[in-house]
């Protein structure tokens, strides 16, 4: 089936520049860490090499002798990923090396840790190339050109070699098969793919792995052709359990039928008339950052400068500063209290409300999100020369005139970070800005009943949901393993391209978000599992698609509940998924 984008452009922008995200302020920690180090070392051995390559020499013996054995194990268990992924990055993986040898060459080397620290480096490099060939690349279609490669080869031995000799010889394994085609037209044939798994076969597969008790005493399971929407598994399929973090699938899905793919939100300024009271009015966007590296989102900085231009044209250098938060209503606190996990619900914060430069993951949270925005905005204006009070909230008027304004990536790119890194508190937006949307009261109650009417709008299995917020952080919360295939299905239908990124959001098997350190040892899930995760105490769940080893797009859908060891649950459920990618169940 062909998967539609929006437009041509946007098949590879969002995953490009959410791997880029990604991987920049790493780098640029990275950096900025080892620099001062290098520096040292540069000046404390240069009179001393000779001197320190004599002394060091037994001890490097020794250490090679120490480290050999595990290398050893190290290499054996990464080849067979690694010989699969050769053929697809050793151009750019090339390229890269006639870029930084000259600079390598250059480094001094004073001992073998050096050396060592030189190779890891290099070898860091190659598996950032490795993970964005792995996550793409996709062609305007959307679909992944691997996938599409793969489909040629779908029945002849060894795969393909796109577009170069594998160099593999007898003794060396053969050339990585790609996946089959699993896009082709909707509704049409390839002869290179075979039939839908039948319910049997998935059944024999399937049923033993769910069975396995640290998932608990009560689970329910999906299996479902996204080509045809045909359900072709299911144990308590409309039975409702808790979802945990595989609730967002539906919050993204209310969200881009309400907005649209292209909805952008919009932080701004307004001055009042004759007070000068400048507002900072919250639009809601969860992404607006106050860093000095915005890296393509809003930015609080942007928005001062912009508005300290307007007030010095204007001749005003002093403001009352006010913010202004009543987009939203009701409580910012999530019934779950006061968490690491997510901020208080607030129309303006800056950076989600972090207490340090991390972009995911929990972490402390201020306690009021809007008064820090606004005293960093402060701050921004007075570096400029304009001499602010102490902020503190308001309400901007019909009468005041807006200075400037930021708005946000489209809705699109928002969806798929808060896919891949379960973002809660881009959830607990999303689920405002759809009840803004669609006339709903704009609080925790208000943003769960938005989600359940577009779904039930879209013509959705609603039956037995139940939603209390947008993050699934609410035990309450209840879904379907049916309803969650069928939000997978939805996204994949010709008929709604505005809900793509609902599938382009989804965590890689052993790549990005929550699944980078899940499936590393999984063989043939790797890179053809994308999944939601959902973890609370006692609670596991897991939904998303695969490609099978006949080449069928699945949707699929596994929650538990009762269980009690969470890695334990976790990996028994990588280890269904991985079962469902290597099954020729048709």
């Amino acid at each position: 089936m062909v998967v539609p984008e929006l437009r041509p452009w946007r098949a590879a922008r969002p995953h490009v520049a959410r791997v880029a995200r990604a991987v920049r302020p790493r780098l640029e920690r990275a950096a900025q860490s080892v620099k001062p180090q290098v520096t040292r070392v540069k000046q404390a051995v240069k009179p001393q090499v000779t001197r320190v390559k004599q002394a060091v020499k037994p001890q490097a013996a020794r250490i090679n002798q120490a480290v050999k054995p595990r290398v050893t194990r190290i290499t054996q268990a990464v080849r067979p990923r690694v010989t699969r992924l050769t053929d697809a990055v050793s151009p750019q993986v090339a390229r890269l090396v006639r870029t930084v040898s000259p600079q390598v060459a250059k480094l001094p080397r004073p001992d073998r840790t050096w050396r060592f620290t030189a190779v890891a480096t290099t070898a860091g490099m190659a598996l950032a190339a490795v993970v964005v060939t792995a996550a793409g690349p996709w062609d305007s279609s959307g679909q992944r050109t691997a996938e599409r490669d793969h489909a040629v080869a779908q029945e002849r031995s060894g795969g393909v070699d796109h577009g170069r000799n594998s160099d593999t010889s007898a003794k060396a394994p053969r050339p990585a098969p790609s996946a089959a085609s699993v896009l082709v037209a909707l509704g049409g044939s390839a002869s290179t793919v075979k039939s839908a798994p039948t319910g049997t076969a998935l059944a024999d597969v399937l049923n033993p792995l769910l069975d396995n008790a640290a998932l608990g005493t009560r689970h329910t399971a999906a299996v479902v052709d996204v080509s045809t929407g045909k359900r072709l598994y299911g144990v308590g399929a409309d039975d409702a359990l808790t979802p945990a973090s595989t609730t967002k699938i539906a919050t993204a899905v209310a969200a881009l039928s309400a907005m649209g793919a292209d909805h952008r939100i919009t932080t701004r300024t307004a001055l009042e008339p004759d007070t000068k009271e400048l507002v900072l009015v919250g639009g809601g966007d969860p992404t607006l950052t106050a860093h000095k590296d915005a890296e393509g989102w809003a930015s609080l900085r942007t928005l001062a400068d912009s508005t300290a231009a307007a007030l010095q044209k204007r001749g005003v250098r002093e403001v009352t500063l006010s913010y202004d938060t009543t987009l939203y209503a009701g409580s910012e606190l999530h019934p779950i209290g006061v968490n690491d996990n997510l901020a208080p619900v607030s129309a303006l914060t800056a950076d989600e409300g972090r207490t340090d430069d991390s972009s995911s993951g929990p972490v402390r949270r201020v306690t009021d999100p809007a008064a820090d925005a606004a005293e960093k905005f402060a701050g921004f204006l007075q570096e400029h020369g304009i001499k602010t009070t102490s902020p503190g909230p308001s309400k901007a008027t019909a009468r005041a005139d807006t200075l400037a304004t930021v708005s946000s990536p489209p809705l699109s790119d928002i969806v798929e970070r808060m896919l891949t890194n379960s973002d809660n508190d881009i959830a607990e937006a999303l689920a405002r800005q759809t009840a803004v949307a669609t006339g709903k009261r704009a609080d925790f109650d208000g943003g769960a009943a938005a989600i359940a009417a577009q779904l039930k709008k879209l013509q959705l299995p609603v039956k037995g949901a139940v939603f209390n917020d947008g993050s699934g952080l609410n035990r309450d919360d209840r879904l379907t393993a049916d309803l969650l295939t069928a939000l997978l299905v939805e996204a994949g239908a010709p008929a709604h391209p505005e809900l793509r990124p609902v599938l382009t959001g989804l965590p890689i098997a052993a790549f990005t978000g929550t699944l980078t350190s899940r499936y590393t040892d999984a063989t043939g899930a790797a890179g053809v599992v994308r999944a939601k995760t959902g973890t609370l105490t006692g609670v596991n769940t897991l939904a998303g698609t695969v490609v099978d080893k006949d080449g069928q797009l699945l949707a699929f859908a596994f929650l538990t509940s009762n269980t009690t060891n969470t890695l334990e649950a976790q990996a028994a459920l990588d280890h269904t998924a991985t079962a469902l990618a290597a099954c020729g169940c048709s």
